[in-house]
């Protein structure tokens, strides 16, 4: 019963998908009739309006008859949009109409809304200069074009409406055209140039033609062919009475470069044949590519890859909360009896100071000491309890000594702390004029001072700390901290939740930041399972990015993207510009318990490989034991935050070191990048902030999809159909092959740059190649085996199937 019922749910999930696109096509039909049933109307008014008059008034009249050839209807129409609207500007919106169905139909993924927008301006502009030129309401400017040109000449007059409208025209070729007053300047040289070139060559021509006769009288035996290597002379003496047909006396032979096409001169008895010169003209010098490039950016600028949204807004800062508390606020009487407490305790262990200062941070105040000479530092480290029994605080910690100071630095809770907000952290000017490639906003230090980091310089961060201690706020600072900074066209992230609550907020930006599978519906990944299909994809990713870099001949990401701003890297070969891509993992100990080395290792392949080509990672873990931050992991995470944990063991599994079993929680945490840990209050952001920035990113206008990673096909194939019907086959299988083949080499990336092909098509080519015989199985990221070995044996094998 079961293998029965299966097909009918498959057959009724395909008709349920089905709908949609039968309604778009239904829509995109309607839309196209409706279009061409409006050009008609419209051009028939035009010949049959002043006798339609007060036929389109009475509708209801059968015995009225309308010359337009949309009968009545058409001439109400006509009336309403192009005598009372605007004229014959009206073409614009129906032929805009035309495009949306043909979308709907092809089914074509590029928006419109930008063509409504300039198309509705254009007609609104175009009704107006006819009303300007008409002088008064005519049949061409429509009644709207002749009020809005009669309503600004009331205000502005003539000469005012008049560069009005040329100010217009000149936008419309600025933002519209791209028009740049080095484009101009080019574009009157070149037509100077070329207007003067082509008088020359009618001068040249005519030369030619006087003097065509005289040079055939001396020159007899000689005869002049074009070839595509250039223009070769044939000379061949002959006999006096000897006429050479040059239709008679030729076939095709090798060129001199070895390839098919020339001329011969047969049908001569090989006795006869005397030997003949062959004198090439010189090849054209080859284009630099440097000064090609030199010269695209001069007349076309530099690559903006934000160009596509470059109408896209930066969250503002009302999106973030006001901060309640007006800053520090300096407590003297704590002050005083704190320090008073740790004066006197260590003078109860015959341990005498000579100098002590308070620095005072949001949640803890830094006590600096200058012990009296021969005091040993590990006598006082060792007081750390006692200190904190005497003050009656929690979460006292010993620095002994400070990097950088003679000093040693007692840590103490304050007793009222003060919440650092993410707004502060935004408008810091360390923020504001960070010169980072990807700026965080961690939060502030003890000496009150902001922190930002840098995540290319990292290059990977390891977050740990238990429940409740600030690591799903830490993750929302990070992601708030770049969607600040940076544009859509900059960064991509890869965001893994499996918990399924605590990222789920940034779906609203998904074609904005986000990057998915291609097969896949959600962008932020809650299935464990397909976690391992993503990670290898990354490395897929990974790899045709050093793929790049390598043909490109840089080091890494950032060289590669000036490069290509520079137009120094053409997009024909494959080449693109590459966005920063950060991999988000929520709780990594789930991961580990569900796939266990299935995730590890692709983890640790692109901690230790990808920080050259832009890929970081973040994960985040409430558990830190050894067998989920194992030797690898922490190997390839140099730089790490730890939250509050319970015990020492755990903050030696993060840290290397103790010190997170002390801290107060609430966003209290020690950031490590190999050196002394620095101890930081985060910033608090909280989740309605980030659903504000979220709706204001994701009401904007975004790309057609998410981010898309390369496919990647399991070890077992699944998911993939590789039924392939021959029917069915890509346009390009058979130049596919024959590239596989010639190469002997299966890889979608070979058949990106030989085809100019996406990575997606290239993908599936792969796929169907593999189906027909022609390469065999994914083996990960070493390239297919070729099955075949020469053209002769694929022709063989296509011809069979």
């Amino acid at each position: 019963m079961a293998k029965k019922k299966q097909p009918q749910e498959t057959q009724k999930k395909k008709k349920d998908t089905n709908k949609p696109q039968q309604r778009k096509l239904a829509f995109g039909v309607f839309l196209v009739l409706l279009s061409l049933y409006l050009v008609f109307t419209f051009s028939s008014f035009f010949f049959s309006w002043q006798t339609d008059q007060s036929g389109w008034a009475d509708l209801s009249n059968r015995e009225e008859i309308a010359d337009n050839i949309g009968s009545k209807i058409g001439a109400y129409l006509g009336q309403l949009f192009v005598y009372k609207g605007f004229g014959l500007a009206v073409i614009f919106p129906v032929w805009l109409l035309f495009l949306s169905g043909m979308k709907l139909i092809l089914n074509m993924k590029k928006p419109l809304l930008n063509r409504w927008f300039w198309g509705i301006l254009l007609m609104v502009f175009t009704s107006t200069a006819l009303g300007f030129l008409g002088g008064k309401a005519t049949i061409l400017a429509g009644v709207s074009g002749y009020e809005l040109n009669h309503f600004l000449q009331d205000y502005l007059g003539k000469l005012g409406t008049i560069l009005l409208l040329v100010l217009i025209v000149v936008l419309y070729a600025i933002f519209k055209l791209n028009l740049t007053t080095e484009k101009a300047v080019s574009f009157f040289q070149n037509t100077f140039s070329k207007l003067k070139r082509e008088d020359e060559e009618e001068q040249e021509q005519g030369d030619e033609e006087e003097n065509s006769f005289e040079s055939i009288e001396k020159e007899p035996n000689s005869i002049e062919f074009t070839t595509d290597e250039g223009e070769i002379d044939f000379i061949i003496p002959q006999g006096e009475n000897e006429k050479l047909d040059p239709f008679t006396h030729k076939k095709e032979i090798p060129r001199l470069d070895g390839q098919e096409g020339g001329l011969e001169i047969t049908n001569i008895p090989e006795e006869e044949q005397p030997d003949f010169t062959v004198t090439p003209t010189q090849p054209t010098e080859a284009i630099d590519p440097e000064a090609l490039a030199k010269q695209l950016v001069e007349n076309y600028g530099e690559y903006d890859p934000t160009l596509e949204l470059s109408d896209y807004r930066f969250p503002t800062l009302d999106l973030l909360d006001d901060p309640k508390d007006s800053g520090i606020v300096i407590n003297q009487e704590e002050l005083e009896e704190n320090k008073n407490t740790i004066v006197q305790t260590l003078n109860d262990y015959k341990i005498k100071i000579e100098k002590i200062k308070a620095t005072i941070g949001p949640t803890v105040t830094l006590y600096e000491i200058v012990p009296e000479a021969g005091t040993r530092i590990a006598k006082i480290k060792n007081l750390e309890d006692d200190i904190a029994l005497s003050l009656a605080a929690l979460g006292i910690r010993i620095i002994a000594p400070i990097p950088g100071k003679g000093t040693i630095g007692i840590e103490v809770p304050n007793k009222k702390p003060t919440m650092v907000y993410m707004r502060t952290m935004i408008t810091a000017p360390r923020f504001q004029h960070a010169e980072m490639e990807l700026p965080i906003a961690f939060g502030k230090t003890i000496s009150n001072e902001t922190f930002v980091a840098d995540l290319t310089k990292m290059p990977h961060l390891l977050m740990a700390g238990a429940t409740g201690q600030g690591k799903s706020v830490g993750i929302n600072v990070v992601l708030s901290s770049l969607l600040y900074k940076k544009h859509p066209a900059e960064v991509k992230f890869v965001l893994v939740d499996p918990k399924k609550v605590e990222l789920s907020i940034f779906e609203r930006i998904e074609r904005h930041f986000l990057a998915k599978l291609p097969d896949s519906e959600e962008a932020i990944i809650t299935d464990n399972k397909k976690v391992v299909n993503t990670l290898n994809s990354l490395c897929i990713e990974m790899d045709n990015r050093y793929e790049l870099l390598k043909n490109a001949q840089v080091r890494n990401i950032k060289e590669y993207n000036a490069k290509f701003k520079a137009r120094q890297l053409n997009p024909n070969e494959g080449h693109r510009f590459l966005p920063y891509i950060v991999l988000v993992v929520d709780e990594f100990a789930d991961l580990i318990m569900t796939a266990g080395k299935e995730v590890e290792l692709p983890i640790a392949r692109l901690a230790q490989l990808a920080r050259a080509i832009g890929i970081h990672l973040i994960i985040a873990t409430q558990r830190p034991s050894t067998n989920v931050i194992t030797g690898i992991i922490k190997a390839n995470f140099p730089t790490r935050i730890a939250f509050k944990v319970s015990s020492k063991i755990d903050s030696k599994i993060i840290l290397d070191g103790s010190g997170a079993e002390q801290l107060i929680g609430r966003g209290d945490m020690l950031y490590s990048q190999g050196n002394e840990p620095v101890r930081i209050q985060c910033a608090f952001v909280d989740t309605p902030e980030i659903k504000h920035i979220t709706d204001f990113i994701g009401a904007q206008r975004a790309y057609p999809d998410a981010y898309l990673l390369p496919e990647y096909i399991g070890p077992e194939g699944e998911g993939v159909d590789l039924d392939f019907d021959p029917s069915e086959r890509d346009p390009m299988f058979r130049e596919a092959a024959e590239v596989v083949v010639n190469a002997q080499q299966g890889s979608a990336s070979l058949l990106q740059r030989k085809l100019k092909l996406g990575y997606n098509r290239a993908g599936r080519l792969i796929d169907q190649l593999e189906h027909a015989g022609v390469v065999g199985p994914f083996e990960g990221s070493k390239a297919r085996q070729v099955l075949i070995q020469d053209i002769v044996s694929l022709d063989r094998l296509l011809s069979d199937n």
